[in-house]
């Protein structure tokens, strides 16, 4: 793909865009929040048991 056709095809996705609602903006804040926090839960229960092995 050269760089002739990857700006026709973002202008086609640029045009099939709209803004989002508001109840769609605040679902996708929600399930974002909901990520970061699924991952740092899983990084801390992670580092917890490393930390528990090694005896520190």
């Amino acid at each position: 793909m050269g760089f002739k056709d990857f700006f026709k095809l973002s202008s086609v996705t640029l045009r099939l865009t709209r803004k989002p609602t508001k109840q769609e903006f605040v679902t996708a804040i929600k399930i974002t929040l909901l990520g970061v926090a699924a991952i740092g839960g899983i990084a801390f229960v992670v580092k917890f048991i490393a930390l528990a092995i090694q005896g520190v």
